[in-house]
């Protein structure tokens, strides 16, 4: 096991500054930053379903890619948990004892890396792949996320950075491996009964 620094020690007065600025702020705006910050990883589903949907129309090896999409994703999940569970950085609401818009997860529950903010990269970072306009919706959407996690008290400014980098790097060296791999594998996937998922009718 790695022993982390104290986060505080990080980055702990700008972490302060931002949960202090929320606590201030109008609720309407607190509320749509606690929401996009718990359910905002929905919108990276949808827009790989319609990666998938669309590269359909293109043929079987850009639907090999973007059917890539969601398996890359959960490999940048599990490397990003994989340094969350060597670094096993307490939490900022509990190493700093602030009021936080988000309740403060449980002793355990690791702050560094950002699982959301890694999964939100990885998934935009996979999706410029597919198509440029679905990635670049998703990188303004990754951020959004990564500042939102900071915003609700959730994570330090360098938790959210850090998942943004794992899951970035990860989907880009997983998506250029399997760029190549796609195109010599959709021929003989598209002869078999998957291929209504990769060709349209």
């Amino acid at each position: 096991m790695i022993i982390a620094l104290d986060g505080s020690s990080v980055d702990g007065p700008a972490y302060t500054a931002v949960v202090n600025l929320a606590r201030r702020s109008p609720v309407w705006l607190d509320d749509a930053v606690s929401a996009w910050s718990a359910y905002g990883l929905a919108l990276f589903a949808v827009l790989m379903a319609v990666g998938w949907w669309r590269a359909r129309r293109v043929g079987a090896a850009a639907s090999v890619t973007a059917l890539a999409v969601p398996l890359v994703v959960v490999v940048a999940y599990g490397v990003n948990a994989a340094v969350k569970l060597l670094v096993r950085e307490d939490r900022p609401c509990r190493s700093l004892r602030v009021a936080t818009l988000e309740a403060c997860p449980a002793p355990g529950d690791w702050s560094f890396p950002s699982n959301h903010a890694a999964i939100a990269a990885a998934a935009a970072v996979a999706l410029l792949f597919v198509s440029r306009r679905l990635g670049a919706v998703a990188v303004v959407a990754a951020c959004a996320m990564a500042v939102s996690r900071v915003w609700v008290g959730a994570h330090y400014p360098h938790d959210v950075l850090a998942g943004v980098v794992v899951g970035a790097v990860s989907a880009l060296l997983a998506m250029a491996a399997l760029r190549g791999r796609a195109e010599a594998a959709a021929p003989r996937l598209a002869a078999t009964r998957l291929r209504p998922l990769l060709v349209a009718s």
